[in-house]
């Protein structure tokens, strides 16, 4: 069987988007993991994490779209109250949350999730687990 073991994000601008993702990543229990000058990342209790990362081998600072080839969202889970709470307090942490009127159940009437897009465009989909 196989599991993710980290994704890497590289974003055009390490300061303003590290807060961003530190707020979500701390309310879905994910606990800081590396931290260098030019990067940090955060984890899971099972050792799965995500990067953040603005390379100095950034060549072409296109921006970001989602609906471009490659990497549309990240879905992660979290219990209903969680989804509920990062739907509400996002925004005052710079999250803006997609479909607000189709909340909870944009994905459909058996999806229980909160679509959070962040300023340069990346999407986290967190779906309540069963």
């Amino acid at each position: 069987m196989s599991r993710l073991h980290h994704v890497e994000i590289w974003v055009s601008g390490l300061a303003g988007a590290r807060a961003r993702w530190d707020w979500l990543f701390r309310e879905l229990g994910w606990a800081p993991y590396q931290d260098w000058p030019g990067g940090c990342s955060w984890r899971t209790a099972d050792g799965a994490y995500v990067v953040l990362e603005e390379s100095p081998d950034l060549l072409v600072d296109v921006p970001y779209d989602r609906r471009r080839a490659g990497l549309n969202h990240l879905a992660l889970t979290a219990d209903r109250s969680t989804v509920d709470r990062l739907a509400v307090d996002g925004p005052a942490h710079g999250w803006s949350l997609l479909f607000a009127d189709r909340h909870p159940h944009a994905g459909g009437p058996d999806t229980y999730a909160a679509y959070l897009a962040e300023p340069a465009g990346f999407e986290v989909e967190v779906v309540a687990d069963s």
